[in-house]
């Protein structure tokens, strides 16, 4: 396999979408959110410094995904690097087109390295956890790693971000084993992948319209809730002022310095689902 890009023989298109599908949010003035399809792609940066990407959204969405940073930063210009916070399928989807088109390499957490090198899949998702629609339609999703051996490299250990300075990766595994979040000390900006997020994510409804509720990570791929309740503990004790999710809106204010914490404190009961393969009795 050396050489090749390949994505699992599960690799599908998944027509799944929010009303928010196609919107790109300045959150602050080098910080931008698109929601493809319904997960969020971040760009740092700007048009003078340069800038990387964080995630590669949802499968055959490599042409919007372009489109989004050529309307931010310019027709022509390409990220210095893609930084995965995980290697699932809607943060992974379309990694291997954007490699292609933009020749540059992708860093993500060494313990994620097996799911992005062809070695290893991901569990199946759990259609049997407690939870809505989403859940119960999960076993349609791509859970098989892919193959981008040749460009993927570890994080640097120091927690250091290539091309990004200012930030600091924070290793918060659970939802998976090598998940990180992405914290920038100077304003507190918290990127969280799916660590947490901003929506009930296994329930339709709630996808579709995007009401904002803060909610441990997605049920239906989370394999280890214990490592994933001290991740949210980790980032409520980080007391971000702004946070971008993997899944939901932007949040900043009260609604974050108030549901962050309130989050860590019923994880228990909140986040982990009532029973599940992956839920420990």
């Amino acid at each position: 396999m050396k050489g090749d890009l390949s994505y699992g023989k599960d690799h599908t298109f998944i027509p799944a979408f929010s009303v928010k599908s196609g919107n790109t949010i300045s959150v602050l003035d080098d910080i931008w959110c698109y929601t493809n399809q319904i997960v969020n792609v971040i760009f740092i940066g700007t048009p003078e410094t340069g800038f990387v990407m964080v995630d590669a959204g949802m499968p055959y969405s490599s042409g919007s995904l372009l489109k989004a940073a050529a309307s931010i930063f310019g027709e022509g210009r390409k990220p210095e690097a893609i930084i995965l916070t995980h290697g699932h399928f809607d943060h992974t989807g379309s990694i291997i087109e954007l490699i292609k088109h933009w020749n540059i390499p992708v860093y993500a957490h060494e313990r994620e390295i097996p799911y992005l090198n062809g070695e290893e899949n991901y569990p199946e998702p759990d259609s049997s956890v407690e939870g809505g629609m989403i859940a119960k339609i999960s076993p349609f999703f791509p859970h098989k790693g892919v193959n981008i051996r040749e460009h993927v490299r570890a994080l640097p250990e120091n927690g250091s971000v290539p091309y990004l300075p200012e930030f600091r990766w924070v290793h918060t595994p659970g939802h998976t084993p090598g998940h990180i979040s992405l914290f920038r000390d100077r304003d507190q900006t918290l990127i969280a992948g799916d660590a947490f997020v901003t929506v009930k994510q296994d329930e339709l409804y709630q996808v579709f319209t995007q009401k904002i509720e803060m909610n441990g990570p997605p049920r239906y791929l989370t394999t280890d809730w214990e490592a994933a309740a001290n991740s949210v503990k980790k980032l409520a004790e980080l007391h971000p002022k702004t946070a971008i999710t993997g899944h939901g809106r932007p949040v900043e204010g009260r609604v974050l310095e108030e549901g962050l914490p309130s989050l860590m404190q019923t994880f228990p009961s909140s986040a982990v689902p009532d029973y599940g393969k992956f839920v420990q009795e």
